[in-house]
């Protein structure tokens, strides 16, 4: 082997990558609260995020646009797969290599926005950082002229096995249709887990593992995700399989599958034929936009709290975007043991939590996903001024 370790790693920080990949490999737990050395850092917070659901916002219109259930669940797989290329790879595309994304500070906000263009209505995103231990993220994204709304939340399982980080990702989203008669059709979206491959070099890279489920108006989904050196011998390689439930009838195709790479297109080989999902064409960015009466951001608003942060990252001037950090995490911990000493607690400006998600248990026991049951975070739907003037 002609590699050596960190031979992707800047000179300067490599004794501190090797300190750190000791340090990963000595935890038996969770690993979610580390701090990983500065030139692995990513600019942007986890509570950025939830926007990587919605950066090809006319397939999430699409989806408002089907006529048949068939049409709408192979819609919604659709914009599915075509989000994970943003979700899993775009970073390592643009920056070389994966980086760790900023752990959020509690009560952290991301408003975005999908301005309406061709006729696809205009799509926005609330997201929040309800939890930080563990570190949990809600999220809702609604596109109202198309009848659709995403709600979910994502938390992060970390652990160390085999020279790999290993991500359970953690939570569910509902996709809510809302149809021209009224009524409404439900999809329980799962995650997928991840495997962070390529430490030794000090190059990460993300590739999916085991499945995730989309579950709904009638059909049971299902996508495997298998890396290289199993059945195509690809990396980021899927294989969907949408199955209709009793009652379906002679409506639906007995059985639809799709296979490809989810990074770059697939196809139909069951139930159908042709291209499929195809995301060569860049994505779109969001808009960010301030919460505050007049549109500007707040202090707890993602970029502004995160700053010179995320400026020293990108400068490569590591030494002030650790001071700044530090000065951050200071602050948060001083404001929760001001709220003990007070008697005081945090409370969400977004979100609800619910101990049982009634879809998620009515639409898991389709799939036979475990667990049967699983909390969530409802919407207050008390959306900003700045996404919403009506409100």
């Amino acid at each position: 082997m002609t590699e050596q370790a960190g031979e992707a790693v800047p000179v300067a920080q490599r004794s501190s990558w090797t300190s750190f990949l000791k340090s990963i490999a000595s935890v038996s737990g969770d690993l979610s609260s580390m701090t990983a050395p500065p030139f692995i850092l990513s600019p942007i917070s986890l509570t950025e995020y939830p926007a990587y659901w919605c950066e090809r916002p006319e397939l999430f219109a699409e989806i408002g646009d089907a006529k048949t259930s068939e049409e709408r669940v192979l819609a919604v797989l659709k914009w599915f797969i075509s989000t994970l290329k943003g979700q899993y790879t775009s970073r390592n595309e643009t920056s070389g290599s994966e980086k760790k994304p900023l752990n959020p500070a509690l009560g952290e906000l991301f408003y975005g926005t999908w301005p309406d263009k061709d006729g696809r209505g205009k799509t926005d995103l609330i997201a929040e950082q309800v939890s930080h231990h563990p570190p949990i993220t809600a999220y809702v994204i609604e596109n109202q002229s198309k009848g659709l709304k995403l709600v979910g939340h994502n938390a992060q399982k970390t652990s160390f096995s085999g020279g790999s980080i290993i991500v359970k990702q953690i939570g569910h989203a509902v996709l809510t249709v809302k149809l021209p008669s009224g009524s409404e059709e439900k999809f329980l979206l799962t995650l997928p887990r991840l495997r962070i491959d390529g430490l030794w070099y000090g190059a990460p890279y993300i590739e999916l593992t085991e499945h995730s489920n989309i579950v709904g108006d009638g059909f049971v989904g299902v996508v495997e995700y298998k890396g290289k050196g199993y059945f195509s011998g690809k990396s980021h390689t899927f294989k969907a399989t949408l199955t209709p439930q009793p009652g379906m009838g002679g409506a639906a195709t007995k059985e639809i599958v799709v296979e490809g790479l989810w990074h770059q297109n697939s196809k139909i080989v069951t139930g159908g034929h042709g291209p499929f999902h195809d995301v060569s064409a860049p994505k779109e960015e969001v808009t960010a936009v301030g919460g505050e009466a007049r549109g500007e951001m707040g202090p707890m608003e993602t970029r502004k709290l995160w700053e010179l942060v995320s400026k020293g990252i990108r400068e490569g001037d590591f030494d002030t975007a650790s001071k700044e950090k530090t000065r951050i995490e200071n602050e948060m911990r001083q404001r929760r043991k001001d709220e003990v000493a007070s008697g005081t607690s945090w409370e969400s400006k977004h979100f609800n939590q619910i101990s049982s998600d009634p879809v998620y248990e009515d639409l898991a026991k389709l799939a036979k996903i475990t667990p049967p049951t699983e909390d969530a975070y409802v919407f207050r739907g008390n959306w900003p001024k700045s996404l919403r003037p009506s409100n």
